[in-house]
């Protein structure tokens, strides 16, 4: 296979002032085919320490720099055969990058063997008080360097790396950054595989040609993000700039042998910032023209009278899933293409303004009785949770601005579908609340008819998926529960003890029923029913240090019972004095002063009490 050096013609007789190093002129034939084969052999090293020893014996010794006058001619065929030596030494290092062929690497090895010795031979003139040769310092370790240097520009600009079989159309930025991307990785994998092995360790040959690369490169982006580009060409250079190329360099075999985050950006900032901020222009409208085309077919459903659909009998609707899928595909892709989490949370800042809307639509349907209302209010609650649950487990795609106001508006419309779905259940069992506390309650069996009509009602509210159900349930139980103490609290006088531990016993009753049938439908507010039973054991108790224990229980356990609370209660005990009454409600604000009450769950705040 030929090569660079082939067609160097070695018309290279043995120089002179080699000859007089052997005394017996019938064998000057025999060296000069030895000097000869030397070169022809690549023995470039070899090459080199006889003409550095001929260069000792010619100037080494001589302290008159005149003396070397009279061997003018052998001085000039030393130099001549530098400078034929160099460059074959130039023109092996050329093929460095290339296949290694039979005898090669052994070649390479020399070359480089050689530049060292005449880099050493610089340096020892430098430490001599003497003229040194007209060619030292030869700086071959310079001349090494920035041939290589122009091998890398030469290879970056006339890529031979061949392209996969299964490469997709490309526009013809995208083929030209491939292109050189394949050869800056082709290269350095066989640098760091092959060209290393070269060189000794000291030598950091890795460096150099990663620098090279590095720099060479960067100049070929730079003069391509100079001008306008496209969308597409445009996320295509800032993935080579912050993933590709950064993949590159981490390889196990470069990444050991130098300091890649010291190279910095393939870009500098002037040229990066205005191809992320038109990546991340675009990538925003992207997403608002999908998010707002995703609510329009949900509004166009809607009034088209259409129901959500059915999932595992659960009204279902896909705006929050394809939104969500879409926000997490996209920041994904933004921090890969711009290197930065906080610029690609960016592309979400109007997602607000989408919750918005979506609040919006809510509560128009909310607003207009249409029998697809109910049924597309019970979706919402499913999206509502998915969107809380991908805000939550996946906050770093969003700004903290953005997730709060996201999550605020969610609790809002969370909270009005809920009011909206019980507005009518409890508009069925008004009649049923105004029964309790009431005489009637007391004495007959009041509470079945409402126990009834609550479990009526709840077949009405399925619907929702599972999780968003339970807490609807959970509301409704809360609800009932609030209301049935308002009633109490506002209710009949218990004239005796007789009254009150009847009304005790009713109240259990009446905790234990509405337990039961809650948590049947789903509920898993079980402390709703503690709290009926500590109402009905102060009802019970008639010793008054007994009930002050019972009322400092039930504060301890509700921060939120106020002494209108605790009075409201007291009072409907006809045979309690107001002292008494007040020496109770003292007993509160030892409790609040005595802190550990904030981790109790709130209840008597919604019980509304005069």
């Amino acid at each position: 296979m030929r090569t660079e050096t082939d067609g160097v013609k070695l018309n290279f007789r043995l120089p002179r002032f080699l000859w007089k190093t052997h005394k017996a002129p019938d064998k000057m034939q025999t060296y000069e085919q030895t000097y000869e084969q030397i070169l022809q052999a690549k023995l470039y090293c070899e090459a080199s320490r006889l003409l550095i020893e001929r260069e000792e014996r010619l100037f080494g010794e001589m302290q008159d720099p005149e003396a070397a006058t009279g061997h003018q001619e052998e001085v000039t065929e030393l130099e001549a055969c530098r400078r034929e030596l160099l460059v074959l030494v130039l023109q092996t290092l050329r093929l460095s990058l290339g296949p290694v062929e039979v005898g090669g690497a052994a070649a390479l090895v020399s070359a480089v063997k050689a530049v060292e010795q005449e880099e050493a031979q610089d340096q020892l003139w430098g430490q001599r008080d003497q003229t040194p040769p007209a060619w030292r310092p030869c700086g071959w370790k310079e001349l090494h360097d920035s041939t290589l240097r122009g091998l890398v520009e030469e290879r970056i600009d006339s890529p031979s790396a061949v392209p996969p079989t299964n490469q997709v159309a490309q526009s013809s930025v995208q083929a030209d950054v491939c292109a050189m991307g394949r050869q800056l990785k082709e290269d350095l994998l066989q640098v760091a595989s092959v060209v290393r092995s070269f060189y000794p360790p000291e030598h950091n040959i890795c460096h150099l040609y990663v620098e090279a690369y590095h720099r060479t490169f960067s100049a070929r982006l730079r003069k391509i993000a100079d001008f306008g580009l496209e969308d597409k060409d445009c996320k295509f250079l800032l993935l080579w700039v912050n993933e590709y190329y950064p993949q590159v360099l981490q390889k196990t075999e470069l990444a050991a042998e130098m300091d890649v985050a010291a190279l910095g950006k393939l870009l500098p900032e002037e040229l990066l910032k205005p191809l992320e901020d038109q990546f991340l222009s675009g990538q925003q409208e992207e997403l608002n023209m999908f998010v707002g085309r995703i609510l329009k077919d949900a509004k166009d459903k809607w009034n088209k009278g259409e129901e959500p659909t059915r999932e595992d009998g659960f009204f279902v609707s896909p705006v929050s899933y394809d939104i969500i899928q879409l926000i997490n595909g996209m920041v994904t892709l933004a921090e890969k293409v711009v290197g930065d989490l906080q610029k690609a949370q960016t592309i979400t800042r109007q997602l607000n303004d989408f919750m918005q809307r979506f609040k919006s639509f809510q509560n128009d349907v909310m607003k207009q009785k249409k029998t697809s209302s109910q049924p597309v209010v019970k979706a919402h609650l499913g999206c509502i949770q998915q969107f809380r649950d991908i805000l939550n487990m996946k906050r770093h795609l969003f700004t903290e601005e953005v997730w709060n106001d996201c999550l605020h508006v969610l609790t809002d419309m969370k909270l009005s579908a809920q009011e909206y779905l019980l507005k009518p259940v409890h508009e069925v069992l008004k009649p049923e609340y105004r029964k309790l506390g009431t005489s009637d309650w007391l004495n007959k069996n009041l509470f079945t008819s409402l126990l009834d009509g609550i479990e009526k009602e709840l077949q009405g509210l399925q619907g929702s998926i599972g999780s968003c159900h339970q807490e609807l349930l959970g509301k409704l139980h809360q609800e009932v529960t609030v209301e049935y103490v308002r009633r109490l609290l506002k209710g009949a006088k218990l004239k005796d003890e007789e009254q009150q531990v009847k009304a005790c016993k009713t109240v259990r009753d009446n905790a234990e029923s509405l337990h039961e049938l809650f948590v049947k439908m789903g509920s898993e507010d079980v402390w709703l029913k503690d709290i009926l039973t500590k109402i009905a054991e102060v009802l019970r108790l008639q010793d008054l240090p007994a009930i002050q224990i019972q009322v400092a229980s039930l504060g301890a356990d509700y921060p939120d019972l106020s002494e209108k609370h605790v009075s409201a209660l007291l009072k409907l005990k006809t045979n309690l004095s107001k002292a008494d009454r007040r020496s109770v409600t003292d007993v509160l604000s030892v409790i609040s002063g005595s802190g550990g009450r904030e981790a109790a769950p709130t209840f008597f705040s919604e019980v509304r009490v005069k």
